[in-house]
């Protein structure tokens, strides 16, 4: 039985994670069910995500996160350590009451200055001319620092890439662990406007290379059982080239390039550099990066096409949940 017991104290704050709520003194946020179809799937919390939360949590209390937190003190994942629910129906995997227990790395007492990626390249339509907060943060760098204002873009592009790039791509091609690091669940930390720190976020968004999976399991044992995250290599390729090559890197070049900042082309020789360099730390180079490089052509992922199909991507099996494309690859024509 279920009891209304009203409105209660103290109150809880929307996040751009739509689903997430925030309470500055509270040590966790809560990720809620939401039986409403956004962007390809009806946003409820699964099992098998509640049970990757978790795992992931598990795995980077071994010395895989120390590891990763020795490399790159300024680079984090905000954990989903814990969740609730109550007893489905029978013959139903989930109630729609799943509550995901999230950790909240920024309470009252942090004066970070954390912005969720989307929202910083997004237009403004409440400021002058719609202008994006990445616009305002770049322009008035320039302005303070009395240069250029391509040649500042290009700097903090070079940064940016260096906080959020190396320590994503370290952890694929070392580890095997693909992260769905598109721009929505991705968490950047400014100091005077630079980026400093980088948040990945969610869940959902995690492929774990099947080359890699016996040497994770020897970690977390049972590794992929519930969480249904381990996959063929084929498809974190395609999955972390998607999200964070096209979605995440290509779209903040857009985003820079909009706002009139900087020759986009120029971001993406930059790019194209930031690669080759990344490649020549790692022990192997997995294919995503040689694909980024060198391919004419890139899998996208078509988000209508999806739609149109009927696919819910929360549903089925990882490598048909959504629909991809092939799209000319913008880095090779910058360099050609």
């Amino acid at each position: 039985m279920l009891v209304d017991l009203g409105e209660r104290d103290p109150v809880w704050y929307p996040t751009s994670s739509v689903r997430t709520v925030y309470r500055p003194d509270a040590p966790y946020m809560l990720k809620l069910s939401l039986a409403l179809p956004i962007t390809n799937s009806v946003r409820c919390n699964l099992r098998k995500e509640l049970a990757r939360g978790v795992e992931v949590h598990r795995l980077l209390e071994t010395s895989l996160g120390d590891d990763l937190c020795a490399r790159f003190p300024s680079f984090g994942i905000v954990r989903d350590p814990a969740w609730l629910t109550v007893d489905p129906p029978a013959g139903r995997s989930e109630s729609g009451f799943e509550v995901v227990i999230r950790e909240n790395p920024w309470p009252a007492e942090t004066d970070a200055d954390a912005a969720c990626v989307a929202a910083l390249c997004a237009e403004r339509p409440d400021r002058p001319g719609g202008a994006s907060r990445l616009d305002e943060v770049v322009r008035g760098l320039a302005a303070a620092q009395g240069r250029p204002i391509p040649e500042v873009a290009r700097d903090w592009w070079d940064r940016y890439l260096e906080v959020v790039g190396r320590p994503l791509l370290w952890l694929y091609a070392v580890h095997g662990i693909a992260l769905e690091a598109h721009q929505q669940n991705s968490v950047v930390v400014l100091r005077d406007g630079w980026p400093v720190a980088y948040r990945y976020r969610d869940n959902q968004g995690y492929y774990f290379a099947l080359s890699h999976a016996d040497r994770l399991a020897a970690l977390v044992p049972n590794l992929g059982a519930e969480s249904s995250t381990v996959c063929d290599d084929a498809v974190a390729d395609e999955r972390f080239g998607y999200y964070f090559g096209i979605n995440h890197l290509l779209g903040m070049i857009g985003a820079l390039g909009a706002a009139g900042l900087v020759d986009e082309r120029d971001l993406l020789r930059d790019l194209h550099a930031f690669f080759t360099r990344t490649a020549a730390t790692l022990p192997t180079v997995p294919p995503v990066i040689s694909k980024l490089l060198a391919s004419p052509r890139l899998r996208c992922k078509a988000n209508l096409l999806t739609r149109v199909a009927g696919l819910d991507e929360l549903v089925g099996p990882l490598e048909t949940q959504s629909v991809y494309v092939d799209i000319a690859n913008p880095i090779v024509e910058a360099v050609s």
